[in-house]
This record gives structure tokens, C-alpha cells and sequence, in this order.
């Protein structure tokens, strides 16, 4: 049961209680534009990932701006997006595991919904479930291009089991999912764009393979906030997946973005000074249960000298630089997440606020959904 929201509708963005998860309003409209000015010349579908935000509102909005659809990450995550209204939902993942298969079929009664594989046992494991709910699913194959994490080999692994698919009666092939991860971090345009050429030399050569063989590849999805433009712009790509771009976050601060589209920071913790126990140190209510520790900490906004130092369980210590000034107690400060996926994650509701203002509360509905 979501614990009641931390703010409401007309209230002053002083007056929310913390922590709270803030979303800049004006911003984040911005980074939608910005996304879907990028993607009109290059001819490709956005399908951005909803394992960024969890939130329908957002989904909606996505479309609205252009979005064939969204993808997400767990069985759960597509019942909550399914539930809100959302009509085409790709898991970008594999799904194991009877109870689950048949939680995915049943949601393809009610909307479009795909499913990535990587392994036969796998495909006649869905194919079971489709049959059994009377359903036929979309699938792709996800080919592992360089991120070493899920994924059969590229080329002739990839085209078996691509002829499995093709051969189940209750499924159909769409083509290939061809995300590579770890390249959206990486911080140099240069090998950033040497990883993706790579990713996409071995997605088109699996492509190519699967229609010699008389097959239909369709699709070819992938991409994240880091890459997307080298993907859009391969002319092996159909589809992109960008996530964090709605938000971003201060690992995403650390790329360089020369020559690439930008987009703002729109998401933050609203967090209250706790404690000022002396002049180089003060304590925020903001601690590793409020945000995600797994790219760094955040980092403080608007206090010149003053850094997040070290988290515990609901406190957040930060350090005051000799000679800079150091916030009160009471003080509300903002602070940019390390990684914003995670730290979505661990909030019922985003504050969206314009100016000074909360303008709109929106629930994470897909919150805790990993299962």
C-alpha cells in the first residue's frame, strides 16, 4: 500500500515534506521535445524504457510526444504500464519460470505485448503459455553485442534459435533485440561511438543471416540515453530504447555530450538539514534509503563548497569547505541522484513542480516491481 504523498497539488516546493523525489516540470517537457526533434530525422520508432521512470503518467506522455510504445524490464513492471492504459509493452528481458510466462501470456489478451529470448528451452516454454492462454506473442531474440550480459552469440547461434521461434506455432519472430549496455557509460564520445560501431556491425550481420535464411527480422531494438544517435543513425536500428533521458542523473553528467543532443536535469531529491552540528558539517534526511549509491553519491545543488560526503541508513553527512557557506538547520537543499533508475525505485510518488510550485503528484506505480 503506497504511503500518502508527500505533497500536494498548489502546495510551495518549500512546503514538501522530505525526502521527496522532485521533478522539474519545465525541464523534463523540454527533454521530451529535445528526444523526439533527434529521432524525426532518423527515420526509427522511439520505444523508451519505462524501468527509467515506473510511471504511467510518464508512459503516456512519452507516447504523446511519439512513442510507438515502451519497454520495461519484469513481468511485473508490464502488468502496472498494461493496467494504466498502455497498449504496446516489449520486455526487454527474459522472462523464466512457468507462473511468470503465464502472467505475460495473459497480458497479451489485453494489449501488445512482446518478449525477448535467449535460450530454447526458453521459447518452448512461452510457446506453452501462449497456447495454454490461446494467444500468439511476439518475440525476439536478444543477441548479446558487446555488453556480455544476456544474449545468444551473434550469427549462426542467434539464426538457430531465431528458426526455433519461427517454428512455434503460438509464437511470432519480430527480429532482435541488440542492446548494448555497458557503452552507455562509457565516457569518451569517441569509444563510445567505437563500442556502438561494433554492436552494430554484429546486429546487422545477424539481421542479414536470419532473412538469407527466409526469416523476417523486422525489428532490430536497442539503444540507450548514452548511444542512442548511433544506433538511430546506423540504418540497422528500427527501434530505440532510451531511458534516463527523461531524468538524467550525475553518472550520465560525467559523458561528453560534444555533438550530441543534451538533455537537462530534471529530476532531484528534496531533502531537509536534519543536523548542524558544527561549521564544516551538516546532516540531511536523505540517506542510502532515499537514493542509489551504486554510481557515487549526489551531489548538492545551489551550495558552492558543499558535498555529500557519506550516507548511513537516513542520514546523509555532507562536508562545508572552509570558507563557504553552510546550509541551516531546516534548510531544504536538492540533490542530483548517481543514478536515477534505482533511486525511482525507491519512491511511491514524483513531485512534479513549475517554478515554486507543485503543479502534479504522480504515483511510481511500477514501484518495487522486479518479480
Amino acid at each position: 500500500m503506497p504511503l500518502p504523498p508527500p505533497a500536494a497539488p498548489g502546495l510551495p516546493l518549500a512546503e514538501v515534506d522530505t525526502p521527496a523525489l522532485v521533478l522539474e516540470l519545465d525541464a523534463f517537457e523540454r527533454n521530451l521535445r529535445t528526444m523526439a526533434d533527434a529521432i524525426a530525422p532518423l527515420g526509427v520508432r522511439l520505444r523508451p524504457h519505462a524501468k527509467s521512470h515506473k510511471c504511467v503518467e510518464i508512459a503516456r506522455r512519452q507516447i504523446a510526444a511519439g512513442a510507438v510504445g515502451v519497454c520495461c524490464q519484469k513481468t511485473a513492471e508490464a502488468e502496472v504500464l498494461v493496467d494504466g492504459g498502455i497498449e504496446d509493452v516489449l520486455i526487454a528481458n527474459e522472462v523464466v519460470g512457468r507462473a511468470k510466462l503465464a502472467r505475460v501470456a495473459a497480458l497479451a489478451r489485453r494489449a501488445r505485448v512482446s518478449i525477448c529470448v535467449d535460450d530454447a528451452l526458453a521459447v518452448d516454454q512461452l510457446d506453452a503459455a501462449a497456447r495454454a492462454a490461446g494467444v500468439r506473442i511476439d518475440v525476439l531474440v536478444e543477441v548479446n553485442v558487446g555488453a556480455d550480459r544476456c544474449g545468444v552469440e551473434p550469427g549462426e547461434p542467434a539464426l538457430r534459435l531465431a528458426q526455433i521461434v519461427s517454428g512455434s506455432p503460438n509464437l511470432r519472430l519480430a527480429g532482435i533485440q541488440a542492446y548494448h549496455g555497458a557503452a552507455q557509460h562509457i565516457r569518451s564520445i569517441e569509444d563510445r561511438r567505437a563500442a556502438i560501431a561494433a554492436a552494430v556491425g554484429k546486429a546487422r550481420a545477424t539481421r542479414d543471416l536470419i532473412e538469407e535464411a527466409g526469416l523476417a527480422c523486422d525489428v532490430v531494438t536497442g539503444a540507450g540515453t548514452g548511444t542512442f544517435m548511433f544506433e538511430g543513425a546506423s540504418g540497422v536500428y528500427t527501434e530505440l530504447q532510451p531511458g534516463s533521458y527523461v531524468f538524467m542523473d550525475a553518472d550520465y553528467g560525467r559523458n561528453s555530450w560534444d555533438g550530441l543532443p543534451r538533455f537537462e536535469q530534471s529530476l532531484f531529491i528534496w531533502t531537509t538539514v536534519m543536523s548542524a552540528p558544527s561549521a564544516s558539517r551538516v546532516v540531511v534526511d536523505a540517506g542510502l534509503k532515499a537514493h542509489a549509491f551504486d554510481c557515487g553519491p549526489p551531489l548538492v545543488v545551489g551550495w558552492p563548497g558543499v558535498e555529500y560526503a557519506r550516507p548511513s541508513d537516513e542520514h546523509g553527512t555532507l562536508t562545508v569547505a572552509p570558507g563557504a557557506r553552510a546550509p541551516a538547520l531546516g534548510d531544504k537543499l536538492r540533490l542530483v541522484p548517481g543514478h536515477c533508475d534505482p533511486t525511482v525505485n525507491l519512491y511511491d510518488w514524483l513531485v512534479g513542480v513549475r517554478g515554486e510550485r507543485v503543479e502534479a503528484v504522480w504515483p511510481v506505480g511500477a514501484r518495487g516491481a522486479f518479480y
